[in-house]
């Protein structure tokens, strides 16, 4: 693993891992739903997830786009010291799979809200989606499984690329 340069290490130390912007709207939908209770950063569970349910068995992660390498919005890669950042993003993205799949194997239900769905226009749908997934958790024992909350449907994804590729081919 190549060096990062002081200033790049004290930037990094500066991010916050914990109360973030996203994870504090989550927690607040889930509130104001009527969904409290849950546990914070709960080290029981594998990854130790934002949010918790332990009676429910469902662990949710809010992922920053950046760190976590969104699918849906592509974020940007630094320019510099290249070989460092994709070998970090490439631990981060294995460490993800390896704690929400041991998750799943255990029975729970692992739901991942990314950052970018949680921009106004795409909130109220988020989190629409993800109330009601800890509500159906409530009431009905699942299998382990895993949600992303707030994607896209796979026939909208196909009418997203269509339409992507028709305005490339201007």
């Amino acid at each position: 693993m190549s060096e990062v340069s002081e200033a790049t290490r004290h930037v990094m130390q500066a991010n916050r891992s914990k109360n973030t912007r996203p994870e504090l709207m989550v927690r607040e939908a889930l509130r104001a739903a009527g969904l409290g209770g849950y546990r914070l950063h709960w080290r029981k569970a594998a990854g130790s997830p934002d949010i918790c349910y332990p009676g429910r068995r469902l662990a949710i992660f809010v992922n920053g786009c950046f760190w976590h390498r969104c699918p849906h919005c592509g974020p940007s890669r630094p320019r510099t010291n290249v070989e460092f950042w994709e070998a970090k993003f490439a631990r981060n993205r294995a460490r993800d799979a390896s704690n929400q799949g041991r998750l799943v194997r255990e029975g729970w239900t692992v739901a991942v809200v990314w950052e970018c769905r949680l921009r106004e226009e795409l909130r109220p749908r988020a989190m629409e989606e993800l109330v009601a997934l800890v509500r159906s958790c409530e009431t009905a024992r699942q299998f382990g499984r895993f949600v992303e909350i707030g994607s896209m449907r796979p026939w909208r994804l196909r009418v997203t690329h269509e339409r992507l590729s028709r305005a490339r081919r201007r």
